[in-house]
């Protein structure tokens, strides 16, 4: 079993970026820049803006955070996204979800400007990502075949089973693998909860991409040997033994699953890391086509 290092892959990332806007540097060119808007006070909401904003740092990227009060009107909302449509100092906007309920998330979203959606929330670009066109893909599924590069997994008429259908991660998982271009071309279901026997698919999947948001749903008995697991749950469990009380793990039962995988990722530590990595990533493409 090998053990997939999404925090050494991001790393590599981050490096690679970080040596090309050092040479925009030394050219005297601009840099990428990346404004986050976060409304609210959400914790952990706050946290992830924070941390995208180090990374950008550290890369050299401009990076500015606009954080406001929960009771903004969704008018000043999308004003404030057109301002930065029009601000070419920053090539990707991401707009922290979710929202206050006041806000249509929707609307939020289809205002930012497709050259500058970074996240790859907006139709136009989920649209050509359905037809295989050139786009912004949404980070952690980016991430997920980033991984499957890196480790240079096939993927060529192998079975992958998706296990959850959200707009952020399973829908376009889904459709980033089924592409007929290289470390894509698979063949692929997507299983969700409306099936009655999850592990009839798991047990046919060469690849497994689970994203259910539910601890240690998939047991040892549901996958085949050999299988790649790619494990993007995050959930916190009771644990008395550590500080906060609780332990943080995937929706894979990593310590039994792991027996019979060629490849697996850990959590945490797989695919966490890769979401803001591919944020970077996608906000320097924005660049390039931008200026």
């Amino acid at each position: 079993m090998i053990l997939i290092d999404g925090k050494k892959i991001a790393a590599d990332i981050r490096s690679e970026l970080k040596e090309k806007i050092d040479e925009l540097k030394k050219q005297g060119k601009k840099v990428p820049g990346l404004v986050t808007i976060l409304v609210g006070n959400n914790p952990a909401s706050e946290i992830y803006v924070s941390s995208k904003g180090k990374a950008c740092e550290e890369i050299g990227m401009i990076t500015k955070s606009e954080q406001h009060p929960d009771n903004i009107s969704e008018k000043g909302l999308l004003d404030l996204v057109e301002s930065y449509n029009e601000n070419p100092d920053y090539h990707g906007i991401l707009v922290q979800l979710p929202l206050p309920k006041h806000i249509d998330e929707d609307k939020v979203i289809e205002t930012i400007s497709p050259k500058k959606d970074v996240d790859g929330f907006h139709p136009i670009s989920i649209g050509k990502l359905v037809i295989g066109k050139d786009t912004f893909a949404s980070c952690t599924p980016a991430g997920i075949q980033e991984l499957l590069i890196r480790y240079r997994i096939e993927t060529e008429g192998k079975h992958v089973v998706v296990l959850g259908r959200s707009n952020i991660v399973g829908k376009p998982i889904a459709n980033i693998m089924l592409q007929k271009k290289k470390f894509a071309n698979s063949v692929v279901t997507i299983c969700h909860s409306a099936a009655k026997d999850v592990s009839y698919y798991t047990k046919q999947a060469d690849i497994l991409i689970a994203a259910i948001g539910k601890a240690n749903f998939v047991k040892e008995d549901m996958v085949k040997d050999g299988v790649v697991v790619i494990d993007v749950g995050i959930n916190r469990i009771e644990d008395k033994s550590k500080l906060k009380g609780y332990k943080v793990c995937g929706d894979v039962d990593f310590k039994n699953v792991s027996k019979k995988a060629s490849y697996i990722t850990p959590v945490p530590g797989g695919v966490g890391p890769m979401t803001i990595a591919m944020l970077l990533k996608n906000t320097y493409k924005a660049y390039l086509m931008y200026e």
